[in-house]
């Protein structure tokens, strides 16, 4: 997900926070978020108990990553992955390890922007399990980030066997509606979700997420009520996210604050709160600026490049560094291509004066055929969202 850059000569000294050094090896830096009445934290230490009496036990083991790894999601904190990869550490490093070792260790790869190195997993995965429908997705997912959409849409096709309909056609809509064919995703979408009344909760996030991003991007106004849909069945970090993003493109930082307020741990969420302090000209906005210039030092200096695509939004929108933003955006485009990848390009290449940095972004829209109002607007010369 590429060499880093040196911010530090470029941002103001203001934004910038001494960065934290432990005392020693032992020093405890920070306690996970459990309480003794928590009743999945009591799961995993008893998984983990369980775990540590047998190393070898591959049935716990998976069942203990796949619960770090939920869990991980849904905190929206990396430290679980490292969790889950100490689960497998018997077969991590395994030319060969079991197939659902290979599909949980892509994840995690994935999870790291090791993109190459989750492909490789999943290649051997679905080779040795073809009807291991994860591992389908899972590739499917992977190849979607890095824009590789057909190949991504050959990837949903077994779902349709191996998983539920709602499955295969929330995955081959989420991947076909980048790639020219936004209007009859959508519409083929949102009538099998409506037949679809016995789905998972987990299924129909997934759906109502997925047709609120196609209706933002072509402009139709039933994007509100997906999302609304989407959160009265869960507000993941990712959905949270999205809304947000909704929101403030919509003029109502109001409600982002309202809506984020209490999720200031989450770096990305904090991006976007800050986000509509600013435009709200709110107290509490140095102090969320000055925090977020804190945590991506520290992701620097952990020589974690997950978020550069928040970094550079954060120094394009709230430093008011476009050179900066640029060569981050630059970066990021380089590992994934997203279209909140290519619009933090197109906007940050017009802010910095290059705009033909954007010139890899503008042959990618042709390509793709990707149907998206706003990177239209930012697509012409002088336009803006």
């Amino acid at each position: 997900m590429i060499v880093l850059i040196a911010l530090l000569a470029f941002w103001p000294e203001r934004a910038l926070a001494t960065p934290f050094v432990p005392k020693s090896d032992g020093q405890i830096l920070e306690r996970l978020r459990t309480t003794p009445a928590d009743p999945e934290a009591r799961e995993l230490r008893t998984l983990h108990a369980e775990l540590a009496r047998s190393p070898q036990n591959l049935p716990v083991a998976l069942n203990l990553a796949r619960r770090y790894i939920e869990r991980g999601r849904t905190e929206a904190d990396p430290r679980y992955n490292g969790y889950a990869q100490a689960a497998l550490k018997p077969w991590w490093d395994q030319a060969k390890p079991p197939a659902t070792v290979l599909v949980l260790r892509a994840t995690l790869r994935q999870s790291s922007h090791d993109f190459k190195g989750a492909l490789s997993d999943l290649d051997q995965a679905i080779e040795a399990s073809p009807r291991d429908s994860q591992a389908w997705v899972t590739r499917a997912s992977v190849r979607q980030v890095l824009g590789d959409y057909e190949r991504a849409k050959r990837d949903c096709l077994p779902l349709l066997q191996l998983s539920t309909q709602l499955v295969g056609v929330t995955c081959l809509s989420s991947i076909a509606s980048l790639n020219g064919q936004a209007t009859r995703s959508y519409s083929l979408l949102e009538r099998v979700l409506t037949g679809s009344p016995n789905a998972t909760v987990t299924e129909k996030l997934w759906a109502r997420t997925v047709l609120a991003e196609i209706a933002v991007r072509t402009g139709n106004a039933a994007a509100e009520t997906h999302f609304q849909q989407a959160m009265a069945l869960g507000a993941d970090t990712y959905l949270l996210g999205a809304y947000a993003d909704f929101l403030l493109d919509q003029g109502r930082p109001r409600e982002v604050v309202k809506l984020l307020q209490d999720q200031t741990r989450i770096d990305a969420l904090l991006l976007r709160l800050a986000l509509a302090e600013q435009a709200l000209g709110l107290p509490a906005f140095e102090t969320h600026r000055t925090d977020l210039a804190a945590r991506f030092e520290a992701s620097r200096l952990r020589k974690d490049v997950v978020h550069r695509r928040e970094e550079a939004r954060f120094a394009l929108e709230l430093l008011k560094q476009p050179q900066v933003a640029l060569e981050l955006a630059r970066a990021n485009w380089a590992v994934q291509h997203e279209p909140a990848d290519a619009r933090l390009l197109l906007t940050a290449a017009r802010a910095a004066g290059a705009p033909e940095a954007a010139r890899p972004v503008l042959d990618w829209l042709t390509q793709t055929r990707l149907e998206d109002v706003q990177l239209a607007k930012l697509s012409k010369p002088g336009g803006q969202v």
